[in-house]
């Protein structure tokens, strides 16, 4: 039985949902370096102090819509039955399980304007890059630790393959995002990207006619 979250915690994400929101709103009408830290704790009336308890800068904050899925994905996966499925389709469907955790209402505009501020942005790139290790080597330890799975390369390639997946579906739905964005969408285009990965395999690479 899931207990309720007590009235600080309620307050605490609150004022860090307060953050993200405002950080994405600034950061989008400024960009991302036309934003000092001190005005985005202005916006929502905190101390840096505050804002440390939350964030590690500005990198994180913005990028916290996409990180949260990753994070729900992590929670998800330490509870999923291992029902003996293909590694990749249990990833999968933990995956859209996650998604659809986090996709309230108004998740769907905040991922698209962090997405494309990490496209503009080295720093975020970079940010995310090292979130990305860190999130695979986190996937690992669950699987190795609920799962009976082989200590070889596979366990490894599958979280790979899914994360690539996930961006591609991800890059595409913010190239032809419809307004508002749709969690839909970018679903269905996760899952067709993951259907598309076994003919990765097979793909030959023959020279084109003359």
């Amino acid at each position: 039985m899931t207990t309720a979250p007590s009235l600080r915690e309620r307050k605490k994400q609150r004022t860090r949902q307060a953050l993200i929101d405002a950080a994405l709103d600034l950061f989008a009408a400024h960009g991302f370096g036309g934003v000092t830290l001190d005005e985005v704790c202005a916006e929502v009336e905190v101390s840096k102090r505050t804002f440390f308890r939350y964030f590690t800068g500005k990198e994180a904050v913005a990028m916290a819509p996409l990180e949260d899925m990753w994070r729900a994905f992590l929670d998800e996966l330490e509870t999923c039955p291992a029902d003996g499925r293909p590694l990749l389709g249990l990833l999968e469907s933990v995956l859209v399980t996650a998604l659809d955790r986090v996709a309230d209402e108004t998740w769907a505009c905040r991922a698209l304007t962090s997405y494309r501020l990490l496209q503009a942005t080295p720093s975020m790139d970079a940010h995310g890059l090292h979130f990305c290790d860190e999130t695979i080597r986190a996937v690992l330890d669950v699987l190795h630790r609920r799962l009976d799975l082989p200590d070889d390369a596979r366990p490894r390639l599958a979280g790979d393959m899914l994360v690539s997946a996930w961006r591609y579906a991800l890059d595409g739905w913010a190239r032809a995002a419809a307004d508002p964005p749709s969690v839909a969408d970018l679903a269905a285009r996760f899952r067709a990207a993951m259907a598309a990965l076994p003919g990765t395999l097979t793909l030959t690479a023959a020279p084109r006619p003359e």
